[in-house]
């Protein structure tokens, strides 16, 4: 085993059991509160021939998650199931009236959450006046109270005694603990539930989700999986992707922003047919049509973004810019932002006459959900995470919600916030030689990486540039290959590479922070690496 490898595992104190992870060593399903009444309630949906609905959400988490319920109701014997999913433009997030009507209209008798339902209890009360039952599945935080439905499956809940594990799942992890519960209860054939798994990973990862303990187990099988999915719509995703091996990286970065470009600019209902088509011939024009609602996102999020860029004056300490761009990029736009310019923002634009709707993006101790508590007779409504948010407010009092925002970060008095932007080496060496095939090989045995699993960073000492070039149409990305002491490189990749890296010249001495990858080019394989940073030796 690569020394690098060996201190890698010691630093991070991993052990067999994290590197072959063992599937029964999955939690058992029911110690989450209220799963055996959801699967009895489920059992006689099915023996009843009931209509069931699955409400779900329009990314990739909700799309999974709606998907993998519909698999596992299948499996267990149900046969009339629909599905239904909110408009982002519409409806926003969670259960709306829209499906209030959907369900009377349908004659349902079962509508089954996943990925939202634990604070819609108004919704839920409604469906009940009209004899209809529910079941949450969720992993978002409930309120003081739970909705008064049959079963809410949730392991955020406040008398949740399971393991802490559980509440690091997705919403789809959160789905796959029913269909694993129905398999306990003999519902669906054991083994059946595995080919679940592409689902489970997808979700987790686009949602950002810690992959340690349960989701550990659950992403090194659904690796496997996916990799050899039977789903005709993913085989064409993953073909349009041009992805050749499916790793944390090629889900991120690949599959799932196209499959969250629906219901960004248009309808999640385009994703969702696309996880669920049987035809290889409808599957290939789904993913066609994916593949340009995707280019057509990233085109519009570079103009928004060079549009504010040009703009000039950053000087407040939260960036906070509006116009008329689509409300779907608005969140990635922010995000944008808080990566060149190391400060929290806010992107809002007109969505109604006179009515903004925005995203936020932050990091550190910024919480945005403080701010817009702080700032709430600003708006008309708002709310998210620390990190993540969402507001609507009159563009009459938008100079005053960017007077309240800004004030309430002086308030705090923060200092070195950028400390949590910089990025971190797990490991420091001078050998190169060190980066061969073998050690990425060991290093595939930590896939998927993610939130408590990062992809290890590696910091190269003392190292020369021997070549340098710009790539790219604009020539906006930068290829150079670093040689060390004893003679060794290593081909090294930047893109959309800071102004200031392309300054540097051959036979700079510097150390450099790079990610260690494979290039398999018409056959031949190599090591290269994606370059993380560059320091000059008189910054060390």
């Amino acid at each position: 085993m690569n020394k690098l490898f060996t201190q890698l595992l010691e630093i991070r104190h991993l052990d067999d059991d994290f590197l072959h992870p063992k599937y029964e060593n999955l939690a058992d399903p029911f110690v989450m509160p209220d799963m055996t009444a959801a699967v009895e309630r489920i059992s006689r949906a099915v023996s009843g021939h009931e209509k069931i609905l699955i409400y779900g959400d329009y990314d990739v988490d909700g799309v999974t998650a709606s998907t993998l319920m519909e698999d596992a109701l299948h499996l267990a014997g149900a046969t009339d199931i629909s599905i239904m999913l909110p408009d982002r433009f519409v409806d926003g997030y969670g259960m709306s009236h829209r499906l209030v009507d959907r369900a009377k209209s349908d004659n349902i008798s079962l509508v089954i959450t996943v990925d939202c339902g634990s604070r819609n209890h108004e919704i839920i009360s409604e469906l009940n006046d009209l004899h209809i039952d529910t079941i949450v599945t969720d992993h978002h935080e409930c309120g003081d109270t739970l909705p008064p439905a049959v079963a809410v499956v949730n392991p955020k809940r406040a008398d949740y005694t399971g393991p802490d594990a559980l509440r690091d799942l997705a919403g789809v992890g959160v789905a796959f603990k029913v269909a694993q519960a129905l398999v306990n209860k003999n519902f669906i054939k054991p083994g059946q539930e595995k080919w679940l798994l592409d689902l489970v990973l997808l979700g987790t990862i686009c949602d950002s989700m810690q992959l340690t303990r349960e989701n550990r187990i659950l992403g090194y099988y659904g690796i496997k999986v996916l990799s050899k999915t039977r789903r005709p719509g993913l085989k064409e995703l993953i073909k349009n992707s041009a992805v050749t091996k499916i790793t944390a990286e090629s889900i991120g970065f690949q599959l799932g922003p196209r499959l969250n470009a629906a219901g960004r600019l248009e309808t999640a209902e385009l994703s969702l047919n696309l996880l669920r088509v049987k035809s290889p011939a409808t599957a290939a024009s789904l993913a066609s049509k994916l593949e340009e609602l995707n280019l057509t996102r990233r085109r519009e999020q570079r103009a928004a973004t060079s549009e504010i860029i040009a703009r000039g004056d950053k000087s407040t300490p939260v960036i906070i810019e509006s116009g008329k761009w689509h409300e779907g990029i608005l969140g990635i736009v922010a995000g944008r932002l808080v990566e060149n310019y190391h400060k929290p923002a806010f992107v809002l634009s007109e969505v109604e006459d006179g009515i903004f709707k925005g995203s936020g993006r932050s990091f550190g101790d910024f919480s945005l959900a403080a701010a817009l508590d702080y700032a709430k007779d600003t708006i008309i409504g708002g709310g998210g995470h620390a990190g993540a948010a969402g507001v609507r407010l009159y563009g009459k009092d938008l100079p005053a919600f960017i007077d309240k925002i800004n004030d309430y970060y002086r308030s705090l008095h923060l200092t070195d916030q950028e400390r949590f932007l910089r990025i971190h080496p797990d490991i420091t060496t001078s050998e190169i030689r060190l980066f061969d095939l073998d050690f990425l090989g060991d290093l595939s045995l930590l896939e998927p990486y993610g939130m408590g699993n990062t992809e290890p960073i590696f910091r190269i000492t003392s190292s020369f540039i021997s070549n340098s070039c710009r790539m790219g149409t604009e020539g906006q990305h930068l290829r150079l290959d670093i040689t060390d002491k004893s003679g060794q490189s290593i081909k090294c990749v930047a893109f959309s590479a800071p102004d200031a890296w392309f300054r540097f010249s051959a036979d700079d001495v510097c150390d450099f922070l790079i990610q260690p990858t494979e290039n398999d080019f018409r056959g031949t394989r190599s090591v290269e690496a994606r370059l993380l940073d560059i320091i000059p030796l008189a910054d060390c």
